[in-house]
């Protein structure tokens, strides 16, 4: 198999929560693999940070932009000036996320569940379909890539909001990659296990729960970011040209037991 196929020279990414974590790492890896990108949080320093820490490593092909991925104008303005500065846009990242409240469902504070669906699942929405609408214009196809989780497919304690506003993006994935495929459209999404990342870090933190939910982990070792961007870059490349409304469970095996 030629190498060429997980090329990524020439193409356009977008993707949201790119200042740290997941986000930070797929878009290094988007950038080693010839993509330019574009890179969307909410706060413009921990973007000016991430452009300098990627700058160092020798990627100057990097566009930041600070918008809230719920919010439809900020993503609108964001998608424009992506096309502006690279005149394309051929894979978006949807992993902008958060987890305010690991309470359990019957005693969460209602307005945190709402927050949780805002960002993890509209949010979702409203980037997709920004960035199909430019996609569309551009007649060339693309690619979607949905970050998910394992607590989606499996209920854990303290990730009930969560689970569901993930599981809503699987589903999410799903129609759309049925919506879509015949514009060459696709749309895949990754679920990671626990990762080494802030928004889970009340998990791998605690010694006492990182070291029973290693126990359920074959591979016996916490994700890192770069382990998701992966199976992100592999998504948005042509070696994965029929894949097409699934979400690959990047996990260490947890949910194979």
């Amino acid at each position: 198999m030629s190498e060429a196929i997980f090329s990524l020279e020439g193409k356009v990414a977008l993707v949201t929560g790119g200042s740290r974590g997941i986000g930070l790492a797929s878009s290094r890896k988007l950038l080693a693999r010839g993509a330019s990108v574009g890179l969307t949080a909410r706060k413009q320093e921990g973007l000016d940070e991430a452009r300098g820490e990627l700058k160092e490593a020798g990627f100057d092909r990097v566009a930041v932009f600070a918008a809230h991925s719920s919010s439809e104008e900020a993503m609108r303005e964001a998608f424009d000036l992506a096309l502006e500065r690279f005149s394309g846009i051929d894979i978006v990242v949807n992993n902008a996320a958060t987890n305010p409240s690991m309470d359990p469902l019957a005693d969460m504070d209602l307005a945190l569940f709402d927050k949780i669906l805002d960002t993890n699942l509209r949010g979702y929405l409203v980037v997709a379909r920004e960035g199909i609408r430019r996609m569309r214009e551009l007649g060339r196809g693309g690619a979607i890539i949905n970050i998910s989780t394992i607590a989606a497919d499996k209920a854990m304690r303290g990730l009930g909001a969560y689970g569901i506003s993930k599981a809503g993006v699987n589903f999410l994935t799903r129609t759309l990659a049925e919506e879509l495929a015949a514009e060459n459209i696709r749309v895949n999404g990754v679920a990671p296990g626990l990762v080494r990342t802030r928004l889970s870090s009340a998990l791998w933190q605690d010694e006492k729960i990182a070291a029973n939910m290693l126990k359920t982990i074959p591979l016996n070792r916490i994700a890192e970011p770069e382990d998701i961007a992966g199976a992100v870059a592999f998504l948005a490349s042509e070696a994965a040209s029929y894949i097409t409304g699934q979400t690959i469970a990047v996990d260490g095996g947890k949910l194979s037991g």
